[in-house]
């Protein structure tokens, strides 16, 4: 079992910045980790995912440029840079795990991950 912990978010600026962390523990995680979020009245969109020692990265076009998803397999962590917010990038913002042998529908869809955390909250003022 994969328990994942997201920390970082918090209340910024428009044109701020912040470092979300997903810290995994439970067991030496090997897959693919994406970050999403969800603010209230929308569906919960992938911005960022990245395989777990190795490439590619992908984004959504919402971020690209702005957003930036790295990993430090020593601490298990994937971080996500987040810069030039916009008020529109407020959300619950969630990181999420493959599982071993699941079913891949697409590198930023929901129905790929099968491990959730309890999420970070993003608020960005104007």
């Amino acid at each position: 079992q994969v328990h994942l912990v997201e920390s970082g978010g918090g209340s910024v600026q428009a044109g701020g910045s912040l470092r979300l962390s997903c810290a995994a523990s439970g067991v030496t995680y090997s897959g693919r980790i994406c970050w999403f979020r969800h603010a209230p009245g929308n569906e919960r969109e992938g911005v960022a995912t990245i395989l777990t020692g190795s490439e590619p990265i992908y984004y959504a076009d919402s971020v690209k440029g702005r957003f930036t998803i790295s990993q430090d397999n020593a601490k298990n962590t994937v971080y996500l840079q987040m810069n030039n917010l916009k008020p529109e990038d407020t959300a619950m913002y969630y990181c999420a795990a493959t599982r071993r042998g699941g079913l891949y529908y697409g590198a930023l869809a929901k129905k790929t991950f099968a491990y959730w955390g309890q999420g970070t909250q993003v608020t960005v003022s104007s």
